[in-house]
């Protein structure tokens, strides 16, 4: 057995006993509960395990002698999440935990590929060992539950699936007992959970004994090198959970409240979400791990796909940041059509495809939290809808639709599918949402009819946002969005769901308090970018917010359209401001959205890093690096060009006296330069500062 197990746990608690194959025997006495004390040691016996596909992960699935049930994990033979405890506590029934016995176990392999329609790369490979754990509750009626682990190379998800069975139809899941007991001391990246701004915090970075209640991903470096992300994958009909610290390293899961009651009620049989662990020796192989988010999901459910368009796009939305143009209807308002046209006319000539505009429709007199007032089909006076929409199309640009809720669920979901139509009947194939409200403050309406104040990340709100993206599917209208649910790569089952936000946006540096720091995007990309793409609105040229200068050079500006991926972006500045600066504008009427591959090349979490991607469209490679207050110089190794060409670089750097303050933020330097596939570049990133390099192909030799 590759698993070890230590010492203290090797003996078998009195009264448990191995029946043939070593399975536990049927007729094993309970022994004493001393499980539920952290000061405890439970002593454990494997009675399933299965190894990844290389032998570079290992999985035990444990009993101990009251039959209390737990997983193990090692990696190379080292033990990175020590015995932690599995199981769920439901408010009709008694809990799924202790009196466990085995029944069956199966390992199988998987090997195959297959096809993103727009991502971060064309091809995923899905390379792993399952192991199915079947255990019944003798005391309990005979009621069943089955574990089950899908073990890749680079990490793990597992799962409980609960079969249909009389004696437990409905779960009303009050928590789940999911542990991660992580074995080495281990430095923590980490942003507050259950708390007013949902997922909208600056990252922590402690040691993990100091971490409180933190949202998923949370990213880990251990002191003996590993690089450790905790996430979940296929988030359906179920609450988010947080991670809370019980004792020393141990984490449990918590599941975010319901309004209604328990926070996960459903039906057998059903499967809960994938947990998921994912486990690297370097922080570039952790983010080049992030397929497994992907993989533990659903393939495509909506067919054809080909109408979803990665873009990018312009906006009436920045100016409201900067509080110089309002939302609501004024004098001021500046969704109004000749402020349309003009962001429209702005777009076709410089390549974008869509234009957003938010404040549109009528009810946004009161709207923070509220949302009562809101309507999905009427304009205000000074916005024409379909006049705006043809003349847009018209010039190859399509009006990006919104639909800001405030978080109010109950009145949004009566008017959803008559707002979608209505977007298809003009032309409009996008719409971003909005679910502005403080954390617990969303509105749903009960079974009753009566209004309940929900969390966003709640099992009613899950339901929503899936609802929401399979009904503009059905009018072949992609979503993009804000205030969301954590990604969990459901963007594999609905290709329509494209980007969202999840974290804080380049809008905090328009009027936040704090300003997103220096350290963020360098944060945000081993952490939330770990779970696929965000709408960030990177590409401020002005570096100029609502009073308050940015954190940033102009290159890292650029950068950010490489390292942080979305299939949508936007050019966030407004349009006058790109005018001020066209030379490092081309880079951002460049830069293409839908990527061949991808390949994290170095970096560190918190510090920096170097991102490569290929176009899909071209043979041209795009890299982006970023860094945070710390000046440093990276390598771009080019090995991951076509060695049978030549290649043109075009370089947007920090110029010598580059730096995150005052005029020093707006020196760069713009260059071009042949390369060949077996160089390297040394490129200084200044404090604050970034890179972007668009690597032009020639004509392949022959």
């Amino acid at each position: 057995m590759q698993a070890l197990i230590r010492p203290s746990a090797i003996a078998l608690s009195i009264g448990l006993s191995l029946g043939c194959g070593g399975a536990l025997a049927q007729d094993a006495a309970p022994a004493a509960d001393v499980s539920q004390s952290s000061q405890a040691a439970p002593k454990y016996q494997s009675i399933a395990g299965a190894d990844s596909p290389d032998k570079v992960l290992h999985v035990d699935v444990l009993l101990s002698g009251d039959g209390n049930l737990s997983y193990q994990v090692t990696r190379n033979g080292h033990t990175v999440i020590e015995p932690s405890r599995l199981g769920l506590i439901l408010a009709n029934a008694p809990k799924l935990d202790r009196y466990f016995s085995y029944d069956t176990s199966a390992t199988t392999s998987h090997d195959d590929t297959w096809e993103l329609p727009w991502g971060e790369r064309r091809v995923v490979k899905n390379h792993y060992t399952e192991l199915r754990v079947d255990v019944v509750q003798k005391k309990w009626q005979d009621r069943r539950m089955t574990v089950v682990f899908r073990i890749y190379d680079d990490g793990i998800g597992f799962r409980y699936e609960f079969p249909d069975q009389p004696q437990l139809k409905k779960l009303e899941i009050m928590d789940e007992l999911t542990e991660f007991a992580v074995a080495d001391t281990a430095t923590a990246w980490w942003n507050v959970a259950g708390e007013w701004n949902r997922e909208e915090y600056v990252y922590q970075k402690t040691p993990l004994k100091e971490v409180a209640e933190a949202q998923s991903p949370m990213t880990l470096k251990t002191d003996k090198g590993l690089y450790i992300s905790f996430h979940e994958a296929a988030l359906v009909d179920y609450a988010a959970y947080w991670l809370r610290r019980v004792d020393g390293q141990r984490l449990k899961t918590r599941l975010a409240p319901s309004a209604l009651g328990a926070p996960v009620v459903r039906e057998a049989p059903f499967p809960t979400p994938w947990r998921t662990i994912q486990i690297t020796d370097s922080a570039a192989k952790l983010y080049n791990s992030s397929d497994l988010i992907l993989n533990l999901n659903e393939p495509n459910k909506l067919g054809d796909v080909s109408w979803v368009k990665p873009y990018k796009y312009v906006g009436i939305w920045w100016q409201m940041h900067l509080n110089t143009g309002t939302w609501e209807y004024g004098p001021r308002h500046a969704a109004n059509n000749e402020n349309t046209k003009k962001h429209m006319d702005f777009a076709a000539k410089n390549g974008f495809r869509g234009v957003l505009v938010e404040g549109w429709n009528k009810g946004w007199e009161d709207w923070f939290a509220r949302g009562d007032d809101f309507s999905f089909t009427q304009s205000y006076p000074d916005f024409d809808l379909p006049a705006l929409s043809a003349y847009g199309l018209k010039k190859g640009v399509h009006l990006v639709g919104h639909h800001e809720t405030s978080g109010n669920v109950a009145v949004y979901e009566p008017q959803m599918e008559d707002g979608f139509k209505l977007y298809a009947k003009y032309g409009v194939d996008s719409v971003k949402t909005g679910y502005v409200a403080d954390a617990g403050g969303a509105k749903v309406k009960a079974p009753d009819g009566s209004i309940r104040f929900a969390w966003n990340d709640s099992q009613e709100m899950v339901r929503h946002y899936v609802l929401n993206v399979r009904t503009a599917a059905k009018y072949k209208i992609a979503i993009n969005t804000h205030e969301p649910i954590k990604d969990t790569g459901l963007r594999r089952t609905y290709p329509n769901w494209v980007s969202r936000e999840g974290q804080r946006g380049m809008e905090y540096n328009a009027w936040g308090d704090p300003q997103n720091p220096p350290e963020h995007e360098a944060n945000l990309i081993f952490t939330r970018m770990l779970t696929g793409p965000m709408d960030f609105t990177p590409g401020i040229l002005s570096l100029q917010g609502q009073g308050k200068p940015l954190i940033s050079t102009q290159a890292k500006q650029l950068a950010l359209y490489v390292v942080l991926y979305s299939p949508i972006q936007m050019a966030a500045d407004l349009p006058e401001n790109y005018a001020k600066y066209p030379k490092p504008f081309q880079f951002i009427k460049d830069v293409p959205v839908d990527w061949e591959q991808s390949i994290m090349l170095n970096g560190e979490v918190g510090d920096f890093a170097t991102i490569a991607r290929k176009d899909r469209a071209s043979d041209n490679w795009y890299v982006g690096a970023v860094t945070d207050e710390q000046a440093r110089d990276v390598e771009v190794p080019l090995s991951f060009l076509d060695a049978n060409r030549s290649y043109t670089a075009q370089i947007y750097r920090d110029g010598p006296n580059a730096g995150m303050t005052g005029d020093a933020r707006f020196d760069i330097v713009i260059e071009s330069k042949p390369v060949t596939a077996g160089e390297t570049l040394k490129i200084r990133l200044a404090p604050g500062g970034g890179m972007a390099i668009r690597l032009v192909a020639g004509k392949a030799k022959k």
